[in-house]
């Protein structure tokens, strides 16, 4: 019988992040119960953290549930979250992104 290995905690996350389509967002909470994490939104900016050099994981497409950008803002890590997210269509207003028309549902 074939053994196949289960994805990683990680990988999961990383699973439903690269799933985001441009120009749509998903809240940290969104990505944990996607991933079959439940209620373990605190992990998924930790997961992303830990992204290999390289990787092609739209990170930048997870935010807060309240479409605030988590990073502070002026930072240079936010500078980049929002340039990402604008090249792609998404108006991020003062440090926020309206869930109501960006929410990848």
């Amino acid at each position: 019988m074939e053994q196949r290995d289960e994805p990683t905690k990680d990988q999961k996350i990383w699973q439903v992040v690269i799933a985001i389509p441009a120009g749509k967002v998903a809240s940290y909470g969104q990505v944990a119960e996607m991933a079959g994490l439940g209620r373990q939104a605190r992990y998924i900016g930790r997961a992303l953290g830990k992204l290999p050099p390289g990787h092609s994981v739209p990170w930048y497409r997870v935010i807060r549930s309240n479409g605030q950008i988590a990073f502070p803002q002026g930072s240079d890590i936010y500078q980049e979250q929002v340039a990402l997210l604008e090249a792609e269509g998404v108006e991020v207003i003062n440090g926020r992104v309206a869930m109501g028309r960006f929410r990848w549902q």
